[in-house]
């Protein structure tokens, strides 16, 4: 009877032990995602584009991230869009417009970019500031109006900067910095202290002071960068025909065929800049050489050098 009542315990607990570790590993399992902050220094920088293979980029979207889901960080939004380069201006007025249609108080416009690089390759960038709650849809319905103009998303960057943290540690700094110098008052207050050491305590609580300034101008910066949020809109352009884009025989042929002939055009103006002037200059002796003047100096100078004949009558 006890053999059978052990064994029926030890089930049960197996039991409960196989339901446990099911539980811990349906937890681990399940997906979890941590944006670290990032160096603000990072901002407003373009991104590095690369060329999609296959019409698969077109598919591409940006990761899915709320400011909610990570609160009292600053994040910092970047775009970076390949699309035809005679349709790059539209997309760039359409995502202005919808900009200012959002009005200044939700969206602004920080800086724009159109520069033709070449006859016919265009690099544009649109700078905003957001409404921290209206970012992530501001991005995703550019990268719908740019999949309209048959554009792909090139690239994409969200960063972070834990500003929450930032003033946190500001707070606190100032509630200690607010209590020494209570606490240094209360001391020039009770007297009996020499005019060197309260000149001391004075510079004491001034230096504080200052301290204090500085933390509330950190406090009102990372208040400034919570408010809104910045979006960066790169736009390159294919450098191809009009209407060619990915993934096309002949457009990757063209653009090598140019590029290579841009090399060995370059090739060619840098040797002929470094050998014509040596060429000109001896060219210039040559012609001085062959002058009139020269031949009669060559003349004389072999008539100088002669040693004289000697006479038949004298041998």
């Amino acid at each position: 009877m006890k053999t059978k009542l052990l064994a029926g315990a030890m089930a049960l607990a197996l039991v409960g032990c196989s339901e446990k570790n099911s539980e811990s590993v349906s937890v681990q399992g399940s997906p979890t995602y941590d944006m670290a902050p990032v160096d603000a220094a990072a901002e407003a920088t373009p991104l590095s584009i690369p060329a999609p293979s296959d019409s698969s980029a077109r598919a591409v979207r940006p990761p899915n991230v709320g400011v909610t889901s990570a609160p009292g960080v600053a994040f910092n939004y970047a775009y970076a869009f390949r699309l035809d380069d005679n349709r790059i201006a539209k997309v760039q007025e359409e995502h202005a417009a919808a900009c200012e249609a959002l009005g200044v108080n939700r969206c602004r416009i920080a800086g724009m970019t159109y520069r033709l690089v070449r006859e016919n390759e265009v690099e544009a960038q649109l700078l905003f500031k957001l409404d921290p709650a209206i970012a992530r849809k501001f991005g995703r319905d550019a990268l719908a109006s740019v999949e309209k103009a048959e554009g792909v998303l090139a690239a994409t960057r969200i960063s972070g900067d834990d500003v929450g943290t930032q003033i946190s540690d500001s707070q606190r700094r100032s509630a200690d910095l607010n209590a020494e110098i209570a606490r240094l008052e209360t001391r020039l207050r009770q007297g009996g202290l020499g005019d060197r050491e309260r000149a001391e305590l004075q510079q004491q609580i001034a230096g504080m002071r200052r301290q204090l300034d500085g933390e509330r101008d950190t406090r009102r910066t990372g208040e400034a960068m919570l408010a809104t949020t910045p979006m960066q809109f790169d736009y390159v352009g294919t450098g191809g025909l009009p209407g060619i884009g990915y993934g096309n025989p002949f457009s990757d042929a063209l653009n090598m065929l140019v590029h290579s002939g841009s090399v060995m055009l370059s090739f060619i103006l840098v040797v002929g800049a470094a050998v014509l002037p040596w060429a000109l200059f001896f060219a210039l002796l040559m012609m001085i050489w062959r002058t009139r003047p020269m031949l009669v100096a060559r003349k004389w100078l072999r008539g100088a050098t002669r040693p004289p004949e000697a006479s038949p009558t004298a041998a």
